[in-house]
């Protein structure tokens, strides 16, 4: 890439996002997504994701750059936002996200995290 095209490539992405002040998700919801983010690195559940299964790390490391993307844009404002928009199913195919945990039944990860939410906010008080 010559230098004017590297000038005109930095521009555009300085005037896409320099004006816009981008927001973090309220501390609150932040903390409950820390929460089942870290939940699903700890968890060694397999992950289902577009017709493969994954160990928890690579799953939580996935949803964390989805995460951070959707965050980056405003769109997170709540763990369920982030359940919602995040860890359902694949931005590219459409399909939901699947976890199996030891000798559970496989469920969606929109319920296993709805529940693990509701655990946590049950605990906290």
């Amino acid at each position: 890439m010559n230098r004017r095209s590297a000038l005109v490539s930095g521009l555009a992405c300085a005037v896409s996002y320099g004006p816009f002040a981008h927001a973090a998700p309220p501390v609150i919801a932040q903390t409950e997504i820390n929460y089942l983010l870290g939940l699903i690195e700890r968890s060694g559940c397999m992950f289902y994701r577009n017709g493969s299964w994954y160990d928890a790390r690579q799953a939580q490391a996935h949803l964390r750059s989805k995460y951070d993307a959707l965050a980056a844009m405003d769109r997170i404002l709540t763990a369920e936002d982030f359940i919602e928009q995040t860890a359902t199913k694949s931005s590219l195919s459409g399909k939901a996200y699947a976890i199996r945990c030891n000798s559970d039944p496989v469920v969606t990860t929109d319920q296993w995290l709805r529940d693990a939410l509701a655990r946590y906010r049950l605990a906290a008080g």
